[in-house]
């Protein structure tokens, strides 16, 4: 029934799923039942529930389950030790079993509801269990416990403090040295949410020697990884300081960046553009970055503007060049090259408004009034006809641009 049910045969809410089904796998997950059948129960309601969060609700407030998976990992029992050989060999053999069978199933309990991932933490010593799972010999139990771990990591909440006082990054970067694709993948994905802006751990990973680790991770042949590789150093650009950018944009080299940016998956591109944007934010860093890599990145906006690419990757392009345009002397290398300038007057004119709005960004940050060469870059960029467009779109019907272009007009009057 189960596996009817996620090939999509029988919906999740039919009433043979959510009331005989998931009931009869979680009495498989009681203590009376045999320690085979307890390790097949979970394992099964973890698949049973992983993509629906109707499910995971009702499987967590079903018989104290939370609770009664904590008894997963309490074999093999210590009294057994000395009175029973072969029974402590039976517990031996399916403490794995049961302790990789648990994490999978916290994993999908705690996949999408925030109180549901608090109870699982607060269940009695579930981080240092989780630690101890990243270390396990047993390669199917490391990676069910990183991928417990990922569930959680899914929570800010939890991320500033469980995460946090048990130092779960140091054993996830352990996980990271050399470990096989399938760990890989998962350990990245929540070393990507460890290193969020809010997230106390980021400090702690940068100087851990991440970005080298990232880093080589985009040049995988596996997709998930690089995807994960250029997430997470995503994650770290944001509002970062300059001395992580530069190491970033060093640990990555110019190729590689253009490696990423011609990537055949759109993830992939989008990931590095998102990175792009976050390395060239606040006008000291845009300008030290364009100093240093200009030449490279021109080149490869240029490429993207030019090419085969969906709406998204072109907006994301746009914005990349209005941030470039918000410096003070990055905006040099836009307004000396008149092919961009063409290519941002073109997307001006674009049928679709989001292309609009992004191309505006950039005009409206070249002819900005207060700041140096400001008249003369207003100048050329009349010559080229952009006030006669920006008269056009001030008649706009869509809000958004019929402002914008009003506002980068003032700056002609003012």
């Amino acid at each position: 029934l189960t596996s009817m049910c996620r090939a999509g045969a029988i919906r999740t809410d039919d009433s043979c799923i959510v009331l005989k089904t998931l009931p009869c796998l979680v009495r498989m997950c009681s203590k009376e039942r045999l320690l085979g059948e307890r390790g097949e129960g979970a394992e099964t309601l973890a698949y049973l529930i992983e993509t629906d969060v109707e499910l995971q609700r009702i499987a967590s407030i079903t018989d104290h389950l939370i609770v009664m998976l904590a008894d997963y990992f309490k074999y093999p029992s210590s009294v057994s030790a000395i009175t029973d050989i072969k029974r402590l060999d039976h517990d031996l053999k399916h403490a794995h079993e049961l302790r990789q069978a648990a994490f999978k199933l916290y994993a999908s309990l705690g996949a999408n509801d925030e109180d549901i991932r608090k109870k699982i933490i607060e269940t009695e010593n579930m981080m240092d269990r989780i630690v101890n799972g990243l270390s396990e010999s047993s390669i199917k139990v490391r990676l069910a416990a990183v991928r417990c771990l990922h569930s959680l990591s899914r929570s800010v909440q939890q991320l500033r403090t469980s995460f946090q006082d048990h130092a779960v990054w140091k054993p996830l970067m352990k996980v990271l040295q050399n470990a096989p694709n399938e760990i890989l993948v998962v350990a990245s994905s929540t070393l990507c949410n460890l290193l969020l802006e809010f997230s106390p751990s980021k400090e702690p990973i940068l100087e851990s020697g991440a970005i080298e680790l990232l880093c080589s991770l985009t040049q995988s042949e596996n997709l998930a990884l690089r995807v994960n590789g250029i997430w997470a150093l995503m994650n770290m650009a944001f509002q970062a300081e300059q001395k992580i950018k530069s190491d970033i944009l060093r640990g990555l080299s110019t190729e590689q960046l253009f490696q990423l940016l011609s990537d055949s998956d759109v993830n992939v591109l989008m990931k590095t553009l998102g990175l792009l944007r976050n390395l060239l934010s606040t006008r000291p860093h845009i300008d030290h970055i364009m100093s240093t890599h200009g030449k490279q990145i021109m080149q490869a906006v240029t490429l993207i503007l030019e090419g085969e690419h969906n709406i998204e990757v072109k907006e994301q392009t746009l914005c990349i060049l209005a941030n470039i345009a918000d410096g003070t002397t990055a905006k040099e290398l836009i307004m000396t090259n008149d092919d961009i300038l063409q290519k941002i007057k073109y997307y001006m004119s674009h049928s679709n408004a989001k292309l609009q709005l992004a191309a505006m960004f950039c005009i409206s940050n070249l002819i900005w009034n207060e700041e140096e060469g400001s008249q003369e870059r207003q100048d050329k960029l009349r010559d080229m006809g952009i006030v006669d467009i920006l008269h056009k779109l001030s008649q706009s019907s869509d809000p958004n641009l019929c402002d914008k272009a009003k506002t980068a007009l003032q700056q002609y009057l003012a």
